[in-house]
């Protein structure tokens, strides 16, 4: 009974470590602060794979109390263009979506609005996949605390790794398509390029032994 107890507490604390040191790793998200210059537009941009949760909120931080905020106008788009948020005159707001398309995605924030004459600071707390997850519902929803929830964070930044993974083994497939295709064109333009150099120097010596023979030098 003894070595039992002993080791079910050992595997316990190992559990604990592991999550306590995963902790850390498992939060993707990404403070990031902009300063914009008065009438001028600064973009954040990701590399985002398809079926991904992405959550942000930005807000304007100024510190000159003597004249109104600085307003932003807010635009998100997907790599193939489509817009996915946008807002005007907002000094603060939250847009988030899931990802359709696998690629870059683009916030652009404009200074449409300010008095003043430094820049504008903005702040964005920008999340993805885990890390944009509501934890503090799940925990509610299937009765989970602790050591458990820690788990069940852990799980989902594995399968999170495992698809970024088969999204990275994808991405070289294709990058790897692409390679060899580019590859053989330069092989075919280089034989043609070679033949059309051997076609026009046998047409070149044809016309010179032609021409000679005419004038009867040889």
């Amino acid at each position: 009974m003894r070595k039992g107890a002993k080791s079910s507490s050992g595997l316990l604390f190992m559990a604990v470590m592991i999550v306590c040191l995963a902790s850390d790793w498992i939060q993707v998200g990404e403070a990031i602060w902009l300063n914009i210059p008065a009438l001028r537009t600064k973009c954040v941009s990701e590399e985002i794979q398809n079926n991904v949760v992405v959550l942000a909120d930005y807000v304007v931080i100024s510190e000159d109390h003597t004249h109104a905020s600085p307003t932003l106008a807010v635009k998100v788009t997907s790599p193939y263009g489509n817009n996915i948020h946008h807002q005007e005159n907002v000094t603060h707001g939250q847009f988030a979506f899931t990802t359709h398309e696998a690629g870059s995605y683009l916030a652009c924030f404009t200074v449409d609005g300010h008095q003043g004459s430094g820049d504008v600071s903005v702040n964005i707390d920008w999340k993805t996949g885990i890390a944009a997850k509501d934890w503090d519902t799940v925990a509610r929803k299937e009765k989970i605390e602790g050591v458990e929830l820690e788990l069940k964070k852990l799980e989902g930044a594995v399968e999170a790794i495992h698809e970024n993974l088969l999204y990275l083994r994808s991405k070289e497939a294709e990058m790897r398509s692409v390679s060899e295709t580019t590859n053989t064109r330069v092989a075919w333009f280089s034989i043609l390029s070679l033949g059309i150099c051997i076609g026009v120097s046998v047409a070149q010596l044809w016309y010179l032994t032609r021409y000679f023979q005419k004038k009867k030098l040889i």
